[in-house]
C-alpha cells in the first residue's frame, strides 16, 4: 500500500485538517457566528475529499496499473470500481 500513496503529501494534508477541526472547535467554544462555523467546515470537508483524490490517484498509477500488466485485469478492473464507488460515496 505504501508504494500506492504517496504517504508524505497525504500525512501533510491530514495534519492540516486535524489543524482545521481544532479551529472548528475553538470557534464553537468562542461563540463564533455560524456561518463562519460553516465555511470552516466546508474546507475540512474539501482537504478531506482531496486526500481521497490523492489516495484514489495513487492507486490507479500503482496497483491498477500493476494489476492489469501483473495479474487478473477483470479482477483488477473490478476492485477499482470498488474503490471508486467507495470514494464517490464520501461526497
Amino acid at each position: 500500500m505504501r508504494q500506492c500513496i504517496d504517504t508524505k503529501k497525504v500525512q501533510s494534508r491530514i495534519k492540516k485538517i486535524e489543524g482545521q477541526l481544532r479551529a472548528i472547535s475553538e470557534m464553537v467554544d468562542k461563540d463564533i457566528p455560524c456561518e463562519d462555523i460553516l465555511i470552516q467546515r466546508n474546507a475540512a470537508k474539501s482537504a478531506l475529499h482531496k486526500v481521497g483524490q490523492v489516495v484514489l490517484e495513487g492507486h490507479l498509477q500503482h496497483c491498477v496499473r500493476d494489476g492489469i500488466e501483473h495479474g487478473d485485469a477483470d479482477r483488477t478492473i473490478a476492485e477499482f470500481a470498488k474503490a471508486v464507488e467507495h470514494f464517490s460515496r464520501m461526497g
